[in-house]
């Protein structure tokens, strides 16, 4: 068994699905999550688990702790899983280069998650994990909701404010 407790960056991203799900309503499983998110089944239990551990999730009611999730990725996120844009690569666009963030932001600069069948070319962000140009092929929220954690990891001020708002909507 593993024993590292800290949390991991997809550890975000199973936390955010759970919210998404339980917005909707919608029961699930860990297979569930397994197959929407292409994270294997033991890595959703391990990261349950963690997540459990940090005071984010609560096992037994399968529950969130959407507060605290919120306040985690306010001011821990970017410390805790900073990015640097990289070279330039086709991939899936991202944080404020997003669809729903380009009619409200205005750059230059376009940000993608490297992916061999985007459709757009710009600077790398390594997503929080490898299944993610998967996972959001599935899921237009979500898709959202990774954007808005780029926008976190990379973004200025007045983006930050932005993709914070989006988070709190979906999130709380």
């Amino acid at each position: 068994m593993n024993d590292h407790k800290g949390m991991r960056p997809h550890d975000i991203a199973i936390l955010l699905k759970i919210v998404l799900l339980s917005n909707e309503n919608k029961p699930w499983q860990y297979r569930d999550l397994s197959v929407a998110l292409d994270i294997s089944l033991s890595e959703i239990s391990q990261s349950l688990r963690r997540s459990a551990f940090s005071g984010l999730y609560q096992e037994d009611r399968k529950k969130v702790f959407r507060q605290r999730l919120y306040e985690f990725l306010q001011f821990g996120l970017p410390y805790t899983f900073p990015v640097n844009p990289g070279s330039l690569v086709t991939g899936i666009k991202t944080a404020h280069s997003h669809p729903y963030f380009r009619e409200k932001l205005i750059s230059s600069q376009e940000l993608v998650w490297p992916y061999e069948d985007g459709d757009t070319r710009g600077q790398a962000i390594k997503p929080l994990y490898p299944g993610v140009p998967a996972a959001i092929q599935k899921d237009e929220i979500f898709y959202k909701m990774l954007a808005s954690i780029d926008i976190l990891r990379v973004g200025q001020a007045r983006e930050i404010l932005i993709a914070k708002e989006e988070l709190e909507k979906s999130i709380l």
